[in-house]
């Protein structure tokens, strides 16, 4: 006899896999499920499937999506480039932006973007001014000279700016937002949910593929 706990799982993973199959096999269509833009931007390396996400850490929906998202991530194949855009929708903005690419350039982005977003949304912590922010990056065991340093640089400074400007060219109005080959836009809120995002975003993928990653 199986135990009530042992058909428990059972039947919650046939859910799952019963939902991640239904969203899988749905019709993706323009327009609805993804956009495409009128002025596409140039990719950054050819030959491959470029996906941009345009994010924010102070963004609820940003950081509800992270999990889903950094899951995609993981199991993509070695012709996925991905990367992130950090947005900047007002000047008060910039200062996350900056962490962003300090945190990339010392080589911790990856450990530490998603404590940055449970500081943010977890803890309460705003992290608006570079004290604030400098102060947040000591507790993690960051020497905080040297986060300064990279944090002041021209090299970071620049590219929050290039940030913004990437922005502005995608016409980005929301985030998170996925854009995929400099043309296809997608997000949860445009595809209805985030497990149908996922689905949308495989879709692309394979499209891309398909058209030989033209834009």
């Amino acid at each position: 006899m199986i135990s009530l706990s042992k058909r428990i799982f059972v039947f919650t993973t046939f859910l799952f896999l019963s939902g991640l199959a239904n969203a899988q096999g749905q019709k993706m269509e323009e327009g609805f499920d993804y956009r495409i833009l009128q002025a596409p931007q140039p990719v950054e390396v050819k030959g491959k499937v470029e996906v941009i996400e345009f994010f924010w850490y102070g963004c609820p929906h940003c950081y509800d999506f992270e999990p889903d998202l950094s899951a995609w991530v993981k199991r993509q194949p070695k012709d996925v480039v991905f990367r992130r855009v950090p947005v900047a929708f007002r000047d008060d903005f910039l200062p996350h932006s900056q962490l962003f690419y300090a945190l990339e350039a010392m080589g911790k982005g990856e450990a530490m973007n998603e404590k940055v977003m449970y500081a943010m949304h977890k803890e309460n912590k705003r992290l608006m001014t570079e004290t604030e922010i400098a102060d947040w990056v000591a507790s993690q065991g960051i020497d905080k000279n040297t986060f300064l340093a990279t944090y002041r640089s021209f090299a970071v400074v620049s590219k929050a700016r290039a940030a913004k400007q990437l922005t502005e060219a995608y016409r980005i109005e929301g985030v998170p937002t996925i854009v995929m080959q400099g043309k296809y836009v997608t997000s949860p809120s445009i595809a209805g949910s985030k497990a149908k995002a996922i689905a949308v975003m495989d879709y692309l993928e394979e499209k891309i593929r398909k058209d030989k990653y033209k834009q």
